[in-house]
């Protein structure tokens, strides 16, 4: 019955998750063997290209095909293929969101070959190690990074009486009395928000080493999630400070940054590409810390996003598991490439080391955001994502508004907790 419902739940999952890259089925019934490694991943510029320049630096003899699919598709055939109980079909390799892994390690476990001994689990953010091990066995290589920064305009900030040293290490409320300021000074909103993402919550809670679920990750956590009040009361503080611009997709979200009407945007480092488009900007922004919570153990460093890689229970796992450990698993050259060729910010603490990693960006006025990207990474928390995190924040969308409406954050995050005991019972 539990395999059923995370089934079912996965599928869910795949409705409510926003998805990347695009979809080219070429070669997507074929399976992996022992004579050519098969990988699945979404994310041509990203993820494939990352495979692809893995597969360069292996330069083994073995023949490795990388297959782009749009990440709901890998999600969709993946539960197909594992809960009719067959491999025919499936992959080496797949590349899994770590908001989605537990569900699949949990649902299917011998699905999935353990590959601890292929790689020092030790060498990786110790963040990335909860969502990628299950039962005592580490079943994912961690990628890339979701370490999060703060984003900001040096030159609005410079109109309102601060600079990038006075957003160091600073709170949540701190960061709403500065972008009222700006706002003031400016007219410029301080961030941009979309009312059906909440993924401001997810970095809020994590640098306070919580989540949505306790640490058995299955344990609905609102009701009396001190951290997780906290954050939907700064949320609210955002909205009613009137610094807020709304957006409803992608595209709008980015506009507002290259458009130069939003100041600041805490979020994933994976950012950085949409900030630097906007050319005629370089010089005028820096990265900065994230802001922490006030009432609750928090840190300046979270995380958004990121991924790793698995290696399926099929013919040719043990050559899978060689492969990865020799790549992404200890190539501190590979990292550099990855930095300079796609701007792709590993979890491996070794690679901080190399050359790529302390280059200064011009664009961020000479900052070594790399660097200290890298260096925020060591201090994420480790949280249990758990099965559940879209099915949660779909109640706590909804919650939100209530609460933003007038309803008090209490029994918001109390009617949440009620229905997500009867959904993720």
């Amino acid at each position: 019955m539990k395999k059923l419902f995370a089934l079912l739940l996965v599928t869910v999952m795949v409705l409510t998750a926003c998805t990347t890259g695009g979809n080219n089925n070429e070669g997507a019934a074929e399976g992996g063997s022992a004579d050519k490694l098969v990988v699945w991943a979404w994310d041509a510029n990203f993820n494939v290209k990352a495979m692809n320049l893995a597969k360069e630096a292996f330069g083994g003899d073995i023949e490795i095909q990388v297959i782009e699919n749009a990440q709901d598709d890998i999600v969709q055939r993946l539960n197909t293929g594992m809960s009719s109980g067959t491999t025919r079909g499936l992959p080496n390799i797949v590349l899994i969101e770590d908001y989605r892994a537990q569900s699949f390690l949990q649902a299917y476990p011998d699905m999935f070959y353990p590959i601890g001994d292929s790689f020092q689990v030790s060498d990786f953010a110790d963040y990335k190690i909860g969502p990628t091990s299950a039962d005592g066995e580490q079943y994912g290589l961690p990628f890339d990074s979701g370490v999060a920064g703060l984003f900001v305009r040096t030159d609005y900030l410079q109109e309102a009486g601060y600079s990038a040293d006075d957003l160091q290490n600073i709170t949540w409320d701190e960061y709403i009395e500065i972008g009222t300021k700006v706002k003031e000074a400016t007219g410029k909103d301080w961030i941009s928000l979309d009312p059906n993402d909440l993924g401001i919550l997810r970095m809020m809670i994590q640098a306070a080493g919580s989540w949505y679920v306790q640490e058995d990750g299955e344990t609905a956590d609102l009701k009396d999630n001190a951290p997780l009040k906290e954050a939907f009361e700064v949320y609210k503080k955002m909205m009613d400070a009137n610094i807020v611009r709304i957006h409803s997709d992608w595209s709008q979200y980015v506009a507002n940054y290259n458009s130069g009407n939003v100041a600041s945007v805490p979020t994933g480092n994976w950012f950085t590409a949409s900030i630097t488009a906007a050319e005629d900007q370089a010089g005028n922004w820096a990265i900065v810390p994230m802001p922490r919570l006030s009432n609750n153990d928090s840190v300046n460093a979270t995380n958004l996003g990121g991924s790793s890689w698995y290696v399926l229970n099929v013919p040719g796992k043990e050559q899978a598991a060689e492969f990865l450990g020799q790549t992404f698993g200890s190539d501190v050259d590979l990292y550099q490439t990855l930095v300079q060729e796609i701007s792709a910010i590993g979890t491996y603490l070794p690679a901080a080391e190399g050359e790529a990693y302390k280059a200064p960006n011009e664009f961020f006025g000479g900052q070594h955001v790399i660097s200290d990207f890298a260096a925020w990474t060591g201090e994420i928390p480790n949280v249990n994502y758990g099965m559940n995190t879209y099915a949660i924040e779909d109640i706590l969308v909804v919650e939100m508004q209530a609460y933003l409406n007038g309803k008090s954050v209490d029994q918001a995050l109390a009617d949440a907790q009620t229905q997500a005991e009867t959904q993720i019972r």
